[in-house]
């Protein structure tokens, strides 16, 4: 994938997660304001990512993209986590975890897309 095509993929990547938290405050509502503000400001991040990765930051912005996917894959890992099993006991908590774990599968193909994208920029170098 070209810098440009990961650039692009951060910034659906963004929107993704923003549409995530949108869904997971209209949700709940009343309990439900972490999501809105944890998509709102990772959404836009990862965005913000994306936008500079295609201005030709390249080597600052993929490492900050990784970062900050790769934080987001341990956060989203135990969040599901905590949300499946509370599923389990008895709690209705099955949208919330069927949310979060697709937010980890989509940071962990945001994470794979990334590291082809650095791989084929080490080849060109």
């Amino acid at each position: 994938m070209s810098r440009f095509g990961i650039g692009r993929w951060y910034i659906g990547y963004g929107i993704f997660l923003l549409a995530c938290g949108l869904a997971g405050y209209a949700s709940n509502p009343a309990a439900a304001k972490t999501a809105l503000m944890s998509g709102a400001l990772f959404g836009t991040l990862s965005a913000l990512w994306g936008f500079w990765i295609l201005k030709g930051g390249r080597w600052p912005a993929l490492i900050a993209a990784g970062l900050t996917t790769l934080m987001l894959c341990v956060t989203f890992s135990w969040r599901s986590t905590m949300s499946w099993q509370a599923y389990a006991d008895g709690k209705p908590k099955l949208f919330a975890a069927i949310l979060i774990t697709v937010m980890l599968i989509g940071s962990v193909a945001s994470i794979i897309q990334l590291m082809r994208s650095s791989k084929a920029v080490l080849e060109k170098a």
